[in-house]
């Protein structure tokens, strides 16, 4: 669970970042106070040093990505469950073919929807 000071340091630096205003310890606390809020002095300090060390824009491009900004490790995939509930084979040629067959027309069923 987040604390106050935590999120309103996190929505500080993206407003500067998207502003283009320097992420710096000042400008965070100056937001937070315009904002109203209280919060312990120790995080916009914080924040101001993480967001030097990184690359704001790619931290937001890579949201929800494996792993870490800048990381080298790749996350691989998950094979695909083959048994239980889950398993699914693609239809063969045969089944494409017998499924054309079945299909007719409403004409060839002798239904109307103003019978």
């Amino acid at each position: 669970m987040s604390s106050i000071g935590e999120l309103a340091s996190t929505y500080a630096c993206l407003i500067l970042h998207d502003d283009g205003i320097p992420i710096n310890a000042e400008n965070i606390g100056t937001l937070i106070k315009a904002a109203n809020l209280k919060v312990e002095s120790y995080w916009p300090s914080l924040f101001a040093k993480l967001c030097q060390k990184i690359n704001v824009d790619e931290l937001v491009m890579n949201i929800g990505v494996g792993g870490t900004a800048g990381s080298t490790a790749t996350v691989a995939a998950a094979p695909a469950p083959t048994t239980g509930n889950y398993a699914t084979a693609a239809p063969s040629a045969n089944d494409k073919k017998k499924e054309e067959v079945k299909e007719e027309s409403d004409d060839e069923l002798m239904f109307s929807l103003f019978d």
